[in-house]
């Protein structure tokens, strides 16, 4: 693979050719994994594109710690939680609204359709319910590593994932006696 300057000073960031050319290999190793995950807590290919771009620029720049993490793939599962979190504080977030209408056309990968489904299920989730169930059953991570990435109890992660599955099952049940 040809070498791409950086587009800042390596000083800068403290970042040698050979930390980019690893980094460079995980992301290109983690890509899609990392947008379906930002997918699923967004619901949103657009905001999903943007939070993996925000996280990958973060890592970027604390590379050479983030590479020491004994788990990095959770390390950055953790930062891409953190930041969907921190976006939806923003104050211009809770102004700003969707619009039937788009600027540019765009079309996502067809899905099947269990998996928009499931989307549609999620949205009807709380921001930290869905970051709490996206990361124990899609993720695949324990009471315990969730509650450590969103800095929480394991007691809320158990109590979270309670509700929102009760909440799942709820709205899936009506759904199905509202189709049948």
């Amino acid at each position: 693979m040809p070498y791409v300057p950086c587009l800042w000073p390596r000083k800068e960031v403290g970042v040698t050719r050979e930390d980019e050319a690893e980094y460079r290999d995980y992301v290109s190793a983690r890509l899609e994994h990392l947008r379906r995950v930002a997918y699923l807590l967004c619901h949103d290919w657009h905001a999903a594109e943007d939070l993996v771009s925000t996280v990958l620029l973060k890592l970027f720049r604390s590379w050479r710690s983030a590479k020491r993490a004994d788990n990095l793939d959770a390390y950055v599962r953790g930062m891409l939680t953190n930041a969907w979190l921190d976006e939806l504080r923003r104050p211009w977030r809770r102004r700003e609204h969707s619009t039937a209408r788009l600027p540019d056309h765009w079309t996502a990968a067809p899905e099947p359709e269990d998996r928009g489904a499931i989307g549609r299920l999620l949205l009807g989730l709380g921001p930290r319910q869905r970051a709490v169930v996206v990361l124990r059953y899609y993720c695949d991570l324990s009471v315990e590593q969730t509650a450590r990435l969103l800095g929480i109890s394991e007691g809320t992660v158990k109590s979270q994932s309670a509700r929102a599955l009760e909440t799942l099952r709820s709205v899936a049940a009506n759904t199905c006696v509202g189709e049948g």
